[in-house]
């Protein structure tokens, strides 16, 4: 019969926490079966959280990968944008240009019927179905209208220019009434002298006038001639530089002096009576390289003989 002795019972009490383990598991096998479970609840807890974050990362690199594709797409969206903006611009400023010089050869072309109105806009109109156009094909549209705008500002460059001369031509041609709102009283050649009876020939044509009435320049040109002379008593001449000088005469006042230069339209004297006349009117002349001619073939047959 073995022997218990104290010190067998006190190694009994301090033998490892597994044996004793062991030995309640031995007593009561419900709980290691519950311990076992437990401790694989636990791994499989850790290796899905595990699991788990990885995939995250995955995720989260995935989401930035294609967030920096569309910021990618996104900068060559707006580049092209920017791009046809800068297009649009520069048509917009040709067809500004072109307006304007639209506006000018109205003028000078005296298209003033609204047939050219460039403050309206171009009526237009169309039927079909609608489509979203591709960039490509907006790029090809706005190449053919910047070529058109090229094309058409080339056109109405030329034109303008040969308006101009043409408008220059005109105002260094005496082809205006040297007074507003008049009429002819005297025409050029011979006629009967209003002062002394007898024939004479009259070298240029008198108009209407009251004293005061402003006296224009009927061309472009530069005053030749601003004094008195026998018979014509306040006069102004004007060399138009292009062979023709015309001249003004019985005024009350003269507005220029030699060497001013004066365009169509602009006042150059006062009507009067100054001089051999027999009330206030304003003689008109032209002279053509040195010889005096006929102003009614540069006025027309506008203005009727009156008296």
């Amino acid at each position: 019969m073995r022997k218990i002795t104290f010190d067998t019972i006190l190694n009994k009490r301090r033998g490892s926490i597994a044996d004793r383990i062991a030995v309640r598991a031995a007593e009561r096998p419900g709980i290691a079966v519950g311990m076992l479970l437990g401790a694989g609840l636990i791994l499989g807890v850790a290796g899905s959280a595990g699991f788990a974050m990885t995939y995250s990362a995955h995720l989260q690199a995935k989401v930035a990968a294609q967030d920096a594709e569309l910021a990618t797409v996104r900068d060559g969206a707006q580049r092209e944008i920017n791009a046809l903006a800068a297009r649009l611009g520069e048509l917009q400023a040709q067809a500004n240009r072109l307006n304007a010089l639209g506006e000018r050869l109205t003028r000078v072309g005296q298209l003033q019927d609204g047939e050219f109105d460039f403050d309206q806009p171009v009526p237009t109109g169309g039927a079909g179905p609608v489509r979203d156009m591709p960039p490509g094909e907006l790029k090809a549209g706005l190449g053919e209208l910047e070529h058109e705008f090229a094309s058409s500002t080339r056109q109405l460059t030329v034109l303008e220019a040969l308006l101009f001369n043409r408008e220059l031509d005109r105002n260094a041609l005496p082809s205006r009434e040297p007074i507003a709102n008049s009429y002819i009283t005297s025409g050029f050649g011979g006629r009967a002298d209003p002062i002394r009876g007898g024939h004479q020939f009259h070298k240029g044509i008198d108009f209407e006038a009251d004293v005061g009435d402003p006296v224009l320049a009927v061309a472009d040109g530069v005053v030749s001639y601003s004094g008195a002379r026998s018979g014509y008593g306040n006069v102004i001449e004007i060399d138009h530089g292009n062979g023709y000088v015309t001249r003004y005469a019985h005024n009350s006042r003269l507005s220029r002096r030699v060497g001013d230069l004066v365009r169509a339209g602009n006042e150059i004297a006062k009507a009067g009576s100054t001089g051999r006349s027999t009330g206030a009117h304003v003689h008109f002349e032209v002279w053509e390289n040195g010889r005096v001619t006929n102003p009614r073939k540069f006025l027309g047959d506008r203005k009727a003989v009156r008296g």
